[in-house]
């Protein structure tokens, strides 16, 4: 059974830091490249990085040098280290297979960027 949690999301101020933790279980971890995706209030869901069983790694434009993203194929955990948060950042955040696995999303985790 596939089931993906992710968790760590809260209110930082603009240039604050927050890490992002998808604890997935089932065959989608194991046998997938995995993704960070979110979206915002009013906006279509988009991805933000994705990361290879290998551990190679891809960003969107818009959050490359400020996010990481890493997974831990032992604890069949992803993670996300976000820093030089800006409003724009603000949004539910989710993980999973990449390109996603439609029926398989999480509740995700808000993300709140503001002063």
């Amino acid at each position: 059974q596939v089931q993906l949690v992710e968790s760590g999301g809260g209110l930082v101020q603009p240039g604050g830091s927050l890490r992002l933790s998808c604890a997935a279980s089932g065959s989608i971890f194991r046998i997938n490249v995995m993704g960070w995706y979110r979206q915002a209030p009013g906006k279509e869901r988009e991805l933000v990085a994705s990361i290879t069983t290998g551990g190679s790694t891809n960003y969107r434009d818009f959050v490359k040098g400020r996010f990481t993203i890493s997974r831990d194929n032992a604890k069949n955990t992803m993670y996300l280290q976000m820093n030089s948060l800006k409003p724009e950042d603000t949004a539910v955040y989710y993980c999973n297979a990449y390109p996603p696995w439609n029926g398989y999303w999480g509740q995700g985790t808000q993300v709140t960027v503001s002063s």
